[in-house]
């Protein structure tokens, strides 16, 4: 926008105007320095945000301070106060992202609704520019993004409705040839809404959103008595490579329900900290801090090994790192005379077209082993730390065959190779075994042909459910047979929930009547005891009891429970 070119502009106003363009241009050129940032490593970027920060803090308080003369002498237009606003939200994300703190989520949402609230992005359809509506659909792209990490599904909901019409306005005025993306984009978002397999109803049929963050009071409590290693979880490598999966924007639905299994419920900032407006994320909550992650949507192998490197580099003492692959299974394709790490096969890694001519050379030559996996072996040097490892995959048994070289504590929980066909259909809208992972109850409806309960009959099983938590922390910890590794990760909260969900995933598919084979059990390094654990009596026992409330206690066996 060019400034008014009038002699009779007060002084003040003129510089109100240069002042104005001075932060907006600075502000642009330091959004933009951002993608420059490593996106590796903790410490290198948080400079740069905080003055990133400091300059939209600054350019949107300007703005509403000075708006009737930037209207008046500048021609600000609601789109660009749009920009700024969406800017902030970005900046806010982006800071979760790299935090792993979800209240900035809250802060994000804040400025986005505030767009949307608004009609910043209104008049954007009068102007015959292209570009400015493709701003608009980002935005409302990015605004989804936010809903969805915060469970707000009424919203996006709402937000998918409007967008859809946005897009058909877009391609219906332009003749662009983007409206395959932009159509995909909606596709991609209906099937992430509809990836969950049960609905929980109130009693007016409108759908309860379940939030499955940790929570006060959700995972077992260590009880007195229970002794328990110290380590916490520190960092975590989030890894999606599934071939044919739901996704949005990055995040494979189990990608994200991963996520949510290691972050606690978000708060408000601005609430907590009795400060209005604009936040800075260099002050922190007063709340113990999620475990700072990485997403990694198809990487290569190289950045997969770049980004855990860095991890492991700055785990900090006492700590523990985890590593959650949910990936297509690699297998092994010739014998070899010595069974080593890399003999076995692995998890698929994202290969660059421009190694193809390898690839032909590769397949060729049977001796070789496959390139564009992680197997067991790449995972050896990173156990001189404590290292907790989640293997999702048809060939997750390949992570069985681990060698504990530095005596470091090391626990791999491996999912099962195969289900049984009524629930291999399923495999597109997320994992069987990472949604026991993530929400125990709703995987055990589902496996139990449940598609939908009603709020106060969900509540009580959750109470018997986090019942069947406290009795496997109770076995789990008074075990004399079990590895210690497992108790040494144990101390931590996320860690702690994860290990007594596994249990229970593994105890209820061992007792289910349609699976039937090894290879549709999860299995761990090192071994659980097995009498003491996913065939203790008492939880199979207990199990049996939440399939009575119900009512599909024919689909389990039955045990002999004499002794109760």
């Amino acid at each position: 926008m060019s400034v008014a070119n009038d002699e009779d502009i007060p002084q003040v106003e003129r510089k109100t105007v240069t002042d104005f363009c001075y932060l907006l241009d600075k502000s642009k050129q330091l959004f933009n320095g951002l993608r420059d940032l490593p996106q590796y490593g903790q410490k290198q970027w948080q400079s740069y945000f905080g003055r990133t920060f400091d300059v939209y803090t600054k350019l949107w308080k300007f703005q509403q301070q000075h708006r009737q003369v930037l209207d008046n002498r500048y021609g600000l237009k609601r789109w660009q106060i749009g920009e700024i606003a969406s800017k902030i939200g970005q900046l806010y994300y982006h800071y979760y992202l790299r935090t792993s703190e979800t209240s900035y989520l809250n802060e994000a949402f804040s400025f986005y609704s505030a767009i949307r609230q608004r009609s910043y992005y209104s008049q954007v359809t009068k102007e015959d520019r292209p570009e400015l509506v493709v701003k608009k659909l980002r935005y409302y792209a990015r605004f989804i993004v936010v809903c969805l990490l915060l469970n707000k599904m009424d919203v996006v909901k709402d937000l998918v409705k409007e967008l859809s019409d946005e897009i058909e306005d877009y391609t219906h005025r332009f003749n662009t040839e983007d409206q395959l993306e932009w159509n995909l984009v909606l596709q991609e978002v209906a099937a992430f809404i509809e990836a969950d397999p049960v609905m929980v109803l109130n009693d007016d049929n409108t759908i309860v959103i379940i939030s499955n963050r940790l929570a006060e009071g959700t995972g077992p409590l260590l009880e007195q008595g229970m002794v328990v290693g110290q380590l916490m979880l520190a960092d975590a490598l989030i890894i999606g490579n599934c071939n044919n999966q739901v996704k949005f924007s990055e995040l494979t639905i189990d990608m994200f329900r991963m996520l949510q299994a290691l972050e606690r419920e978000p708060m408000n900032l601005t609430s907590q900290m009795n400060k209005p407006g604009l936040q800075d994320p260099s002050e922190k909550p007063t709340k113990r801090e999620n475990p700072h992650k990485y997403l990694l949507y198809k990487p290569t192998f190289s950045q997969l090994y770049t980004f855990l490197a860095a991890s492991f580099k700055e785990l900090p003492a006492n700590s523990a790192l985890l590593i959650y692959l949910s990936a297509t299974g690699v297998f092994p394709t010739g014998r070899s005379d010595y069974e080593g790490p890399y003999d076995f096969g692995g998890v698929l890694t994202n290969s660059n077209r421009d190694v193809v001519n390898g690839d032909a050379i590769h397949k060729r030559n049977q001796t070789y082993k496959e390139m564009h996996c992680l197997h067991p072996g790449d995972l050896y040097p990173f156990t001189r730390k404590p290292l907790f490892i989640i293997v999702d995959s048809s060939n997750s048994v390949a992570y069985k065959n681990f060698t504990n070289l530095f005596g470091q504590p090391l626990v791999c929980l491996l999912s099962p190779t195969a289900y049984p066909k009524a629930f291999q259909d399923h495999s597109q809208r997320g994992s069987l075994f990472t949604l026991f992972l993530n929400n125990p109850l709703m995987a055990f409806l589902f496996i139990s042909g449940l598609s939908s309960m009603r709020k106060g009959l969900w509540e009580k099983c959750q109470d018997h459910l986090r019942k069947i938590n406290r009795d496997i922390a109770q076995l789990l910890t008074h075990s004399r047979s079990i590895d210690q590794a497992f108790l040494q990760f144990f101390g931590d909260e996320f860690l702690r929930l994860l290990l007594t969900r596994f249990i229970f995933c593994s105890a209820t598919l061992r007792m289910h009547k349609s699976f039937k084979e090894t290879r549709n059990y999860p299995e761990t390094y090192p071994s659980l005891p097995r009498d003491e654990m996913v065939e203790n009596l008492h939880l199979q026992k207990q199990i049996l009891e939440l399939a009575s409330i119900l009512d599909v206690r024919n689909l389990f066996l039955e045990t002999t429970m004499d002794e109760y």
